[in-house]
């Protein structure tokens, strides 16, 4: 048995071995006796610090956020655009690291503090810049819940990266939906160049919130 199967159990540990089988497993697959058959446990010792899976998922998105943030920086001197640009693309990669990453992280709640202070850097720079509480919150939730959506539909093609799910094949889509050209057209621009597609998505979103609370 190696020394970290041998280490004590703990939330950090069950998080980290739940993460590492999640790309293995995908979330439906991943389940407390699967989990607990990695750290070499019974799975009845994992319910001493989870009492269910929506337990251990916000303990996993909390992981997740961990890592994302860790050795970064905010740098004072970003704009509101640049930090909501640059934080948003931090997370789609993060979530990309993980098979179902995105739909572990939406819906959780983190488990610690560990986001209070960049949410707080976040929305202190959002009201230095002109906006209100409300106005910060609705303008870093929204891009938030872009960045998560977008994510979530883009690994439902692509589970990991370099990884297409059975199906998405845009040339085959475009020959069965030729009597509708723009659809046909269209599948090319939907299911291919996700990068170039979460860029103009975001500047969309960012430039909407200037012109809906009127900041520049």
């Amino acid at each position: 048995m190696s020394p970290e199967k041998r280490a004590p159990l703990d939330r950090r540990r069950v998080a980290d071995a739940a993460l590492r089988l999640l790309n293995e497993v995908g979330l439906d697959g991943l389940t407390l006796r699967a989990i607990a058959k990695e750290l070499d446990v019974k799975a009845p010792a994992l319910y001493w610090h989870f009492k269910d899976k929506q337990a251990l998922l916000d303990e996993m998105a909390t992981e997740m956020y961990r890592r994302m943030v860790a050795g970064t920086a905010l740098d004072g001197a970003d704009t509101w655009r640049e930090r909501l640009l640059m934080t948003n693309r931090g997370l789609r990669a993060a979530l990309l690291g993980y098979r179902d990453g995105a739909k572990v992280f939406s819906g959780s709640r983190f488990t610690g503090t560990d986001h209070a202070g960049e949410l707080q850097t976040t929305l202190g720079l959002l009201t230095d810049a002109g906006f209100t509480l409300a106005q910060a919150v609705h303008a870093d939730r929204t891009a938030n819940a872009y960045t998560i959506g977008f994510v979530t539909e883009e690994q439902g093609v692509n589970p990991l990266p370099n990884e297409r799910r059975e199906g998405y094949d845009v040339e085959e889509r475009a020959r069965r939906m030729a009597g509708y050209p723009l659809a046909a057209e269209a599948g090319r621009l939907l299911f291919a160049g996700y990068d170039e597609q979460f860029e103009e998505g975001l500047a969309l979103v960012v430039a909407g919130i200037g012109a809906r609370y009127g900041i520049s």
